[in-house]
């Protein structure tokens, strides 16, 4: 009326707020929609990611097996490089690793598979013993009915033998062992090219293992410099620990099982002794493989021993004695925590790394899941683990 306008009248904010209308991803079954969408996103990935690499096997082995090695003489090196040249001190190293293992590894190889046949055709005896005792309990001859020669209980040891062929030959190493003799041109330049290309990486690690870490540290900073630095000293401290620890326990287990097969003359026992060497970095399930084998070998021949039933019970003593001590005294005092996984754990993780990757994945699959919960435990800190690996704190009352 004199110029001035009218003011719009105010609304109330509880009035002026309107319910929004809920969308269909935002309820219950929206949510849990989004995160299975998630979660199959991820599992997809990880696929995708174990199947590129399992088509690079020729060159992701070897840096696996490289990076295993290096971490192993990670202490030498160190001790080393504060002594001469790391050129010298990489030089010393990797002369070591090729001669002593190699050496060692390749001898004891070409012992085992020199008297492959006559301990193959020993444990056919003792399965076949086994199989003829089943064949004659009064259960079997039950089941059996009267004419139990024409249907007897059987074991295809030819298809089981031609089953384990395939899973060593399946991680690439492209050896027949039964036969002693390699399976082909293709393979043996597949595993000649993997060999020289582990020296040549193990080389490069050895000498610049802490300039290569560096350098891929360099686009990170502030919090996640720290992170990923921590991750890099657990990745190659409990790495090194695992193998140094297992080395010791396998060669422990050797020891002790092949005190026992001497002292009992069981036929083979040289052989039998460093297939459980080598089967001992299998943790759980190799060196119990080893010992059954020597005890079907006892079975069929006991050695000083009249009674064959009797020297292959004394085996089976004797291997579980010694995988009761490697687990409650020594592997606790060789690895300390490197290994600190529940025995289910290890078994899920031997048999996803067999499926995947053969004998090799047998072998890597527990140290790379030592590795795995390693970094979660250090993920927010040194003794700080990643949030959701936090143990609950208990309500105040």
């Amino acid at each position: 009326m004199f110029g001035r306008r009218r003011s719009a009248p105010t609304v109330p904010a509880a009035l002026a707020r309107t319910p929004q209308a809920k969308g269909p991803w935002r309820d219950a079954m929206g949510l849990l929609a989004t995160r299975s969408i998630q979660i199959i996103a991820v599992a997809l990935l990880l696929v995708a990611i174990v199947f590129g690499l399992r088509q690079l096997t020729v060159v992701v082995i070897p840096v696996i097996l490289a990076l295993v090695f290096a971490a192993a003489f990670e202490p030498l090196m160190r001790w080393l490089r504060a002594r001469m040249p790391s050129v010298l001190a990489t030089i010393i190293v990797l002369l070591g690793i090729v001669v002593v293992i190699g050496g060692v590894g390749w001898a004891i190889v070409r012992a085992v598979v020199a008297q492959w046949p006559d301990l193959y055709q020993s444990a056919t005896d003792g399965v076949n013993q086994i199989v003829a005792w089943i064949n004659e309990l009064p259960l079997a001859q039950q089941w059996l009915g009267d004419d139990p020669a024409s249907a007897a209980f059987e074991v295809p040891l030819d298809d089981i033998w031609a089953t384990v062929q395939g899973f060593l030959s399946s991680s690439g190493v492209g050896a027949t062992i039964g036969s002693g003799a390699v399976a082909g041109v293709g393979a043996v330049a597949s595993f000649l090219t993997g060999l020289v290309l582990m020296v040549v990486i193990l080389f490069f690690f050895l000498k610049d293992g802490p300039i290569i870490w560096n350098f891929v540290l360099r686009p990170f900073h502030d919090e996640w410099d720290g992170r990923m630095k921590r991750v890099g000293t657990k990745t190659v401290d409990t790495l090194g620990a695992y193998v140094r620890g297992t080395a010791g326990v396998a060669a422990a287990d050797a020891i002790g099982i092949g005190i026992g097969l001497f002292i009992l003359g069981i036929p083979l026992a040289l052989p039998l002794t460093l297939l459980v060497f080598i089967l001992a970095f299998i943790p759980i399930v190799g060196a119990t493989l080893a010992g059954i084998l020597a005890a079907l070998v006892a079975l069929v021949d006991g050695g000083f021993m009249d009674n064959g039933l009797l020297a292959a019970v004394i085996v089976v003593g004797i291997v579980v004695l010694v995988n009761q001590l490697e687990g409650n005294f020594l592997q606790p005092v060789l690895m300390g925590r490197a290994l600190k996984l529940h025995s289910l754990v290890i078994l899920v993780a031997l048999t996803i790394g067999t499926v995947t990757a053969g004998i090799l994945g047998a072998i890597l699959a527990v140290p790379l899941t030592a590795v795995a919960w390693g970094i979660v435990q250090v993920w927010e800190g040194d003794s700080l683990p990643a949030k959701w690996a936090r143990k609950k704190e208990a309500p105040a009352a």
